[in-house]
């Protein structure tokens, strides 16, 4: 095995700014707020950072975002990349970490995503941007927008599995109860399923309380070469898949991409679905969530509101999940909002969770789409 394969690629530190209205934000202020907490944490200072990963931001669309933020941080690094992949950013701007640290490309990365995206645009701009998502001949021209793309999916899965619309709520009531022991987080009032199910329509059959917050918001991580204080957490699996772009590509709702994903990156780890103790799965809506865990393996088809009733994704259950709220509750901010699940399981694996710290967990499982479950990003974590 060469050596490059050998060096191991460690998640060293992470930060972030609260997720909500953050009046006065813009990209850069939340990213570099973000960026000097994973730093802070990392023990690093902005010298040792030779490689920096910036997410796309609607807010702040500059060709040249990566060099834009180095220049406002004030970093000078050898490898500067801005990228976009939807809501799957996040997980392949670690994913790319990984590898150039791995390579001797670079040896420490920090990988940043941040945006004003609740008080940095308005209503209509922030729905004519999410609208690009559909098929511009087809889908667009008929007035579809991201909650309409899912509404779809939603109808066809509910109609294939058999599960009734009211299952949903109970995914959107366990983000919010996670959300609550979080103070950085946008939506910590207690949620019950009855007001979950009276909330206002937004897309047949989703509601209100289906759809995550659009906030402002920021996260940094530090991928390194050395493990740094504490705890160690690596990155002991990677694995993309991309089977189609638009919705009405989509062969199968029952297979989008997530699985295969996840089969590379728990495969490369040389362990199986059974071999998780966490997960951090991305949840832009509850379907999103509810279908992202039932492809990936951890439940059966039709098998994940049993799981959570009965408790496993629970803070102390066996499958803890999206423990700081996820974007139901904690937020949406682009990219930023995806790569805070990745954050908080670093968080968790590292022992660095403070007074959300859950028991001891060594191996967790990090899944994140883009579009309509379009760009699928998988990474396994592992804490020595």
């Amino acid at each position: 095995m060469s050596d490059s394969l050998q060096r191991g690629a460690w998640l060293r530190g992470a930060g972030n700014t609260r997720f909500g209205r953050l009046a006065g934000s813009t990209p850069l202020t939340l990213m570099a707020q973000a960026a000097d907490a994973a730093l802070a944490e990392a023990e690093l200072s902005r010298a040792e950072i030779d490689g920096v990963l910036c997410g796309y931001a609607t807010t702040l669309p500059h060709l040249m975002l990566a060099d834009r933020f180095c220049e406002y941080a004030s970093l000078q690094p050898a490898y500067a990349h801005g990228m976009a992949a939807g809501g799957a950013t996040g997980g392949a701007m670690a994913m790319l970490a990984r590898e150039l640290v791995r390579a001797g490309r670079c040896r420490h990365v920090l990988v940043v995503a941040g945006e004003n995206r609740l008080s940095g645009q308005s209503r209509d701009q922030s729905v004519q941007t999410l609208a690009q998502v559909g098929e511009p001949q087809i889908e667009v021209p008929n007035g579809a927008s991201v909650p309409a793309y899912y509404a779809l999916l939603a109808s066809r899965y509910l109609m294939e599995t058999g599960l009734p619309r009211d299952a949903l709520a109970d995914f959107a009531v366990l983000m919010r109860k996670h959300a609550g022991a979080h103070p950085d987080a946008h939506l910590r009032e207690p949620l019950t399923a009855a007001a979950a199910c009276a909330a206002k329509p937004v897309a047949t059959p989703l509601l209100l309380s289906d759809c995550c917050p659009i906030s402002d918001g920021a996260v940094a991580l530090v991928v390194s070469a050395e493990p740094g204080p504490g705890r160690p957490v690596r990155i002991a699996g990677a694995g993309q898949a991309h089977r189609h772009q638009h919705l009405c590509a989509i062969d199968s709702v029952m297979t989008t991409g997530a699985g295969e994903a996840a089969t590379r990156a728990l495969g490369e780890a040389g362990i199986g679905v059974d071999g998780l103790d966490y997960l951090a799965i991305y949840d832009s809506f509850t379907i999103t969530l509810l279908m992202l865990l039932e492809e990936i393996g951890v439940a059966p088809r039709g098998g994940a509101p049993a799981r959570l009733l009965a408790g496993d994704f629970d803070v102390d259950g066996a499958l803890p999940l999206n423990t700081h709220g996820g974007l139901l509750a904690f937020g949406h901010s682009g990219v930023a909002g995806g790569l805070m699940h990745l954050a908080e399981a670093t968080r968790q694996l590292a022992g660095r969770a403070g007074d959300r710290q859950i028991g001891p967990r060594r191996r967790a499982l990090f899944h994140a789409d883009g579009g309509v479950l379009s760009s699928h990003v998988s990474l396994v974590l592992e804490a020595l």
